[in-house]
Protein backbone atom coordinates (compact mmCIF):
# COMPACT_ATOMS: atom_id res chain seq x y z
CA UNK A 1 0.00 0.00 0.00
CA UNK A 2 1.33 3.45 -0.98
CA UNK A 3 2.59 5.55 1.92
CA UNK A 4 1.52 8.84 0.40
CA UNK A 5 -2.27 7.42 0.61
CA UNK A 6 -1.44 6.24 4.18
CA UNK A 7 -0.68 10.34 5.22
CA UNK A 8 -3.57 11.55 3.17
CA UNK A 9 -6.43 12.65 5.13
CA UNK A 10 -10.36 11.39 4.77
CA UNK A 11 -11.59 13.17 2.76
CA UNK A 12 -9.11 13.19 -0.17
CA UNK A 13 -9.10 8.88 0.19
CA UNK A 14 -13.02 9.39 -0.22
CA UNK A 15 -12.62 11.35 -3.50
CA UNK A 16 -10.03 8.88 -4.73
CA UNK A 17 -12.10 5.90 -4.12
CA UNK A 18 -14.97 7.49 -5.62
CA UNK A 19 -12.77 8.22 -8.67
CA UNK A 20 -11.90 4.39 -8.84
CA UNK A 21 -8.89 3.94 -6.48
CA UNK A 22 -9.83 0.77 -4.36
CA UNK A 23 -6.97 1.23 -1.80
CA UNK A 24 -8.24 4.45 -0.62
CA UNK A 25 -10.83 2.47 0.98
CA UNK A 26 -8.24 0.11 2.03
CA UNK A 27 -6.56 3.06 4.20
CA UNK A 28 -9.85 4.23 5.25
CA UNK A 29 -10.84 1.10 6.72
CA UNK A 30 -7.79 0.53 8.13
CA UNK A 31 -7.29 3.79 9.80
CA UNK A 32 -11.02 4.18 11.46
CA UNK A 33 -11.70 -0.05 11.87
CA UNK A 34 -10.71 -0.08 15.90
CA UNK A 35 -12.81 2.72 16.53
CA UNK A 36 -15.60 1.60 15.12
CA UNK A 37 -15.30 -1.90 15.60
CA UNK A 38 -15.04 -0.99 19.80
CA UNK A 39 -17.98 0.90 19.50
CA UNK A 40 -20.00 -1.31 17.89
CA UNK A 41 -18.39 -4.12 20.00
CA UNK A 42 -19.57 -2.10 23.14
CA UNK A 43 -22.66 -2.19 21.88
CA UNK A 44 -23.65 -5.62 21.48
CA UNK A 45 -21.09 -7.10 23.64
CA UNK A 46 -20.10 -10.20 21.16
CA UNK A 47 -17.57 -10.59 18.69
CA UNK A 48 -19.40 -12.08 15.62
CA UNK A 49 -22.48 -9.78 16.06
CA UNK A 50 -20.21 -7.07 15.97
CA UNK A 51 -18.02 -8.49 13.41
CA UNK A 52 -21.43 -8.85 10.94
CA UNK A 53 -22.64 -5.20 11.85
CA UNK A 54 -18.80 -3.87 11.13
CA UNK A 55 -19.02 -5.46 7.59
CA UNK A 56 -22.51 -4.55 7.20
CA UNK A 57 -21.56 -0.94 7.73
CA UNK A 58 -18.79 -0.99 5.18
CA UNK A 59 -21.27 -3.06 2.40
CA UNK A 60 -23.03 0.39 3.20
CA UNK A 61 -20.42 3.10 2.83
CA UNK A 62 -19.38 0.97 -0.54
CA UNK A 63 -22.51 1.45 -2.03
CA UNK A 64 -23.35 4.75 -0.70
CA UNK A 65 -20.16 6.08 -2.11
CA UNK A 66 -20.04 4.03 -6.10
CA UNK A 67 -24.05 5.53 -6.23
CA UNK A 68 -22.36 8.74 -5.54
CA UNK A 69 -24.89 10.58 -2.99
CA UNK A 70 -21.69 11.02 -0.29
CA UNK A 71 -21.66 14.59 0.82
CA UNK A 72 -18.39 15.36 1.74
CA UNK A 73 -18.39 17.91 4.75
CA UNK A 74 -14.82 16.49 6.50
CA UNK A 75 -17.05 14.26 8.66
CA UNK A 76 -16.30 10.51 7.14
CA UNK A 77 -15.65 9.21 10.68
CA UNK A 78 -18.79 10.26 11.98
CA UNK A 79 -20.96 9.33 9.13
CA UNK A 80 -19.83 6.16 9.31
CA UNK A 81 -20.31 5.83 12.88
CA UNK A 82 -23.79 6.61 12.70
CA UNK A 83 -24.48 3.90 9.79
CA UNK A 84 -22.79 1.48 12.13
CA UNK A 85 -25.13 2.91 14.87
CA UNK A 86 -28.18 2.49 12.63
CA UNK A 87 -27.00 -0.66 11.86
CA UNK A 88 -26.45 -1.91 15.85
CA UNK A 89 -29.93 -0.55 16.54
CA UNK A 90 -31.38 -2.61 13.52
CA UNK A 91 -29.86 -5.51 15.12
CA UNK A 92 -31.83 -4.43 17.95
CA UNK A 93 -35.43 -3.82 16.67
CA UNK A 94 -34.65 -7.58 14.92
CA UNK A 95 -34.60 -9.40 18.42
CA UNK A 96 -37.16 -7.01 19.80
CA UNK A 97 -34.99 -4.96 22.45
CA UNK A 98 -34.23 -1.75 21.28
CA UNK A 99 -31.49 0.05 24.05
CA UNK A 100 -31.22 3.36 24.73
CA UNK A 101 -27.81 4.91 23.58
CA UNK A 102 -28.03 8.28 25.09
CA UNK A 103 -24.42 8.00 26.66
CA UNK A 104 -24.38 12.44 26.93
CA UNK A 105 -21.32 12.32 30.37
CA UNK A 106 -21.21 9.06 30.86
CA UNK A 107 -18.33 6.60 30.95
CA UNK A 108 -17.89 4.52 28.14
CA UNK A 109 -14.60 2.10 28.40
CA UNK A 110 -14.35 2.06 24.76
CA UNK A 111 -14.01 5.65 24.29
CA UNK A 112 -10.63 5.69 26.29
CA UNK A 113 -9.15 3.32 24.09
CA UNK A 114 -6.51 4.93 21.73
CA UNK A 115 -7.85 5.48 18.03
CA UNK A 116 -4.82 6.57 15.92
CA UNK A 117 -4.28 4.64 12.75
CA UNK A 118 -3.77 1.16 13.85
CA UNK A 119 -0.92 -1.32 13.36
CA UNK A 120 -0.79 -5.02 14.06
CA UNK A 121 0.75 -4.29 17.68
CA UNK A 122 -1.41 -1.59 18.41
CA UNK A 123 -4.35 -3.51 17.51
CA UNK A 124 -3.02 -6.38 19.95
CA UNK A 125 -2.48 -3.97 22.37
CA UNK A 126 -6.29 -2.70 22.41
CA UNK A 127 -7.61 -5.64 22.47
CA UNK A 128 -5.28 -6.19 25.31
CA UNK A 129 -6.90 -3.17 27.42
CA UNK A 130 -10.52 -4.60 26.29
CA UNK A 131 -9.39 -8.01 28.41
CA UNK A 132 -7.85 -6.03 30.97
CA UNK A 133 -10.76 -3.83 31.80
CA UNK A 134 -12.94 -6.43 31.60
CA UNK A 135 -11.45 -8.25 34.16
CA UNK A 136 -11.11 -5.14 36.19
CA UNK A 137 -14.57 -4.78 36.45
CA UNK A 138 -14.91 -8.19 37.87
CA UNK A 139 -12.82 -6.76 41.13
CA UNK A 140 -16.02 -4.19 41.10
CA UNK A 141 -18.24 -4.68 44.07
CA UNK A 142 -21.38 -6.76 43.00
CA UNK A 143 -24.07 -3.75 43.26
CA UNK A 144 -21.18 -1.66 41.36
CA UNK A 145 -20.35 -4.27 38.79
CA UNK A 146 -24.24 -5.04 37.77
CA UNK A 147 -24.67 -1.52 37.30
CA UNK A 148 -21.68 -0.81 35.06
CA UNK A 149 -22.48 -4.28 33.00
CA UNK A 150 -26.09 -3.57 32.97
CA UNK A 151 -25.15 0.24 31.25
CA UNK A 152 -21.84 -0.84 29.05
CA UNK A 153 -23.22 -4.03 28.21
CA UNK A 154 -26.95 -4.42 28.02
CA UNK A 155 -27.24 -0.55 26.94
CA UNK A 156 -30.00 -0.49 29.77
CA UNK A 157 -31.08 2.93 31.08
CA UNK A 158 -30.65 4.09 34.58
CA UNK A 159 -34.58 3.82 34.87
CA UNK A 160 -34.62 0.40 33.75
CA UNK A 161 -31.26 -0.63 35.66
CA UNK A 162 -33.07 1.33 38.84
CA UNK A 163 -36.14 -0.82 38.01
CA UNK A 164 -34.23 -4.31 37.24
CA UNK A 165 -32.56 -3.98 40.53
CA UNK A 166 -35.06 -2.88 42.97
CA UNK A 167 -33.71 1.12 43.85
CA UNK A 168 -34.26 4.45 43.07
CA UNK A 169 -32.47 6.22 39.84
CA UNK A 170 -30.24 8.29 41.95
CA UNK A 171 -29.21 5.15 43.93
CA UNK A 172 -28.48 3.53 39.91
CA UNK A 173 -26.69 6.62 39.28
CA UNK A 174 -24.82 6.82 42.38
CA UNK A 175 -23.36 3.35 41.97
CA UNK A 176 -22.35 4.14 38.24
CA UNK A 177 -20.18 7.28 39.59
CA UNK A 178 -18.48 5.19 42.50
CA UNK A 179 -18.06 1.89 39.72
CA UNK A 180 -16.16 4.60 37.70
CA UNK A 181 -14.02 6.00 40.31
CA UNK A 182 -13.34 2.27 41.54
CA UNK A 183 -12.34 1.71 37.94
CA UNK A 184 -10.26 4.64 37.39
CA UNK A 185 -8.50 3.52 41.05
CA UNK A 186 -7.79 0.10 39.54
CA UNK A 187 -6.21 1.33 36.04
CA UNK A 188 -3.76 3.14 38.46
CA UNK A 189 -3.56 0.59 40.56
CA UNK A 190 -2.87 -2.10 37.55
CA UNK A 191 -0.94 0.46 35.46
CA UNK A 192 -2.62 -0.41 32.77
CA UNK A 193 -1.84 1.82 29.42
CA UNK A 194 -5.43 3.24 27.69
CA UNK A 195 -3.76 3.57 24.59
CA UNK A 196 -0.58 2.75 22.50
Amino acid sequence: MSNSLIKEKDAVLVTGYINGCERSLAVLVERHKLKIFNFIYSKVFDRDIAEDIFQDTFIKVIRTLKRGVYQEEGKFLPWVMRISHNLVIDHFRKSNRIPIFESKDDFDIFQIIGDDVPNVESSMIDKQVVEDLQKLITELPDDQREVLTMRLYKDMSFKEIAESTGVSINTALGRMRYAVINIRKLIAEHQIVLSA
